[in-house]
């Protein structure tokens, strides 16, 4: 994705430069010119030591590739999809098997009331323990909403009772029980809604991403043509004070022979010293843009970029290649991260209007169960039918065991197996209907929400397409002003040597060719800057666009959309 997203950022501008042939020859001798006289306008770096700052030779591509491995905002967001991982599975944990057990201890000691009790002639108390052990596993289906539970319990029960048959009496049961919803719960269900609606969190946290990385490598191109245009600023300004400068000193010697006032002086001299003010200004410039540039291609305060002098090498080209509307708003509305967003959080309310309008329907369940249970232990055996013979414990005793329970359990010896159909149904108006009503119309509204997105990418799209159209006029017409304002210096400053001109003249000319300079190297970077802005237009939004969340009934529902955290809050036109 990196690779892809790279060429977006800046593709059209690199193919600019491969068009080199394209634009006036003076364009590129003429920002040259004025970049290379704006490296001295940097010499005010210095580190904390005091030395001088390093000079960073750096490419617009060497720029984009850091600001992909060291850019903080970046950074923060490639943490986000991994955060809706750890959602996801804790959505899925709801079907995962689950297992159960436990154990319990009881001992009774209960009085002998009556002779039939158990407790023998001599009217002893009848004592009982019992020992329970029992474990379990039940797990939630996602098809169908079914759950199954397995049960498994063993006992031991042992007594004083004379009347006991088995003591101690071992018993076993295993239970196995299915639960089948068939109308409400059966397509889908609050967890498999929330499982859904996880996934989908997970998807657009991607797009989030996606969204972070254009933006700020759209910014690093702005940026990066910003500092260009500073440089040049810079040495535009110089050379305007170089040649108030040089007009100062020939006036001084044209005084000194007698051949002009000393107000021509003076006048030079206010020329020059507003030139100063101008580079003062540019140079405050340019400091500014390179530190928004570092801010977005460094990992912290000591990377070695933010203490050294960035000197950008590439320089802007006039792109003579038509532009395909129609084909970019098709791209646009394919792949822009605004409308990409909106349809997937359309597909979270599409599942969440799905689980509230199966809540509507009446709960009918069908239910199995299937039981088999085991009996073990030594059994006393009377010697005969008689009364003294079944209760004065004359008889014998059959060995047995908890291998005998089991045993029974292995041959169903005793089984006991159960249907259940259930049904549950409202009368009247329920709250279930009414929060489904509500989230449909709330889904309508989102359609139409989407449509409105369309046509506001296309409208963005068209707009940047003009733009980029508007400002290629600009910068011939500037192009042409720049030259004109050259021959019109040298003109003045030839009929100043033979006077036919005047001081004011020649200085206004001069001021009238940095103004040209300026407006052209301005136009030149306005066009970088609509190029870099008709690419981002068919890739991502300047702000967080989506639709409204609909929520499930009673504060059940999906989880709300991920907000983009792009870094759209420093463009600037």
């Amino acid at each position: 994705m990196s690779t892809h997203l790279r060429a977006f950022a800046f593709g059209p501008l690199m193919a600019g430069l491969l068009l080199a042939a394209a634009a006036p020859a003076t364009h590129a001798q003429t920002l040259d010119a004025v970049a290379g006289a704006g490296v001295a306008g940097v010499a005010w770096q210095a580190t904390p030591a005091g030395q001088p700052a390093r000079r960073f030779d750096l490419t617009l591509d060497d720029a984009v590739q850091r600001a992909l491995e060291r850019n903080l905002d970046i950074a923060v967001q490639r943490i986000q999809p991994l955060v809706q991982d750890m959602q996801i599975a804790a959505a899925d944990a709801a079907f995962l098997p689950f297992a159960s057990s436990g154990m319990r201890f009881d001992q009774t000691t209960a009085p002998n009331r009556f002779v039939f009790d158990g407790g023998g002639l001599g009217g002893q108390s009848i004592v009982t323990d019992l020992g329970v052990y029992d474990a379990g596993i039940g797990q939630q289906m996602k098809w169908g909403g079914g759950r199954y539970d397995v049960a498994w319990d063993s006992s031991r029960w042992e007594s004083t009772n004379i009347f006991s048959t088995f003591n101690p009496s071992f018993g076993a049961n295993m239970t196995l029980q299915y639960t089948q919803p068939l109308l409400r719960g059966f397509q889908t269900d609050s967890r498999r809604t929330q499982l859904a609606v996880s996934r989908i969190n997970r998807d657009i946290s991607d797009i989030d991403l996606e969204e972070t990385i254009v933006n700020t490598l759209a910014n690093v191109s702005l940026s990066y043509w910003d500092l260009v245009y500073a440089r040049a600023a810079v040495g535009v300004q110089r050379q305007a004070l170089a040649l108030a400068e040089q007009l100062v000193a020939d006036n001084r010697a044209r005084v000194e022979v007698g051949t002009m006032a000393p107000i021509d002086v003076v006048q030079a001299q206010s020329e020059a010293a507003a030139r100063r003010q101008l580079l003062a200004l540019a140079v405050e410039t340019q400091r500014t843009s390179e530190l928004v540039l570092k801010e977005l291609i460094v990992g912290g305060m000591s990377d070695e970029l933010w203490e050294a002098e960035i000197h950008p090498t590439d320089q802007p080209r006039i792109e003579a290649a038509p532009i395909q509307l129609q084909e970019a708003i098709r791209a646009a509305l394919d792949r822009r991260t605004d409308v990409s967003r909106a349809r997937r959080q359309l597909d979270a309310n599409e599942a969440t209007v799905d689980n509230l309008r199966n809540s509507t329907l009446p709960a009918l369940d069908l239910v199995g169960s299937y039981q088999l249970s085991g009996q073990g232990g030594p059994r006393r055996v009377p010697a005969g039918n008689s009364f003294e013979d079944i209760f004065g414990g004359a008889g014998g005793v059959l060995p047995g065991g908890y291998r005998d329970a089991l045993q029974s359990i292995a041959n169903a010896d005793y089984p006991i197996w159960n249907v259940q159909l259930q049904m549950t149904w409202p009368l009247g108006r329920s709250a279930d209907r009414a929060a489904y009503e509500r989230a449909r119309l709330e889904l309508q509204q989102n359609r139409t929400q989407i449509r409105r997105i369309e046509l506001r990418i296309a409208s963005e799209v068209t707009n940047a397409a003009l733009r980029i159209e508007s400002i290629r006029e600009r910068i011939q017409a500037a192009t042409a002003s720049r030259e004109l304002a050259e021959e019109q210096l040298q003109a003045e400053e030839s009929k100043f040597e033979v006077g036919l001109s005047t001081n004011f003249f020649v200085l206004q000319s001069q001021r009238d060719l940095a103004t040209a300079q300026d407006a052209e190297q301005r136009a030149i970077l306005d066009y970088q800057r609509a190029l870099i802005e008709f690419d981002r237009t068919q890739r991502a939004s300047l702000g967080a666009a989506g639709i409204a969340v609909v929520s499930g009934a009673m504060g059940e529902g999906p989880v709300g959309p991920t907000t983009a955290s792009g870094s759209g809050g420093g463009w600037s036109r």
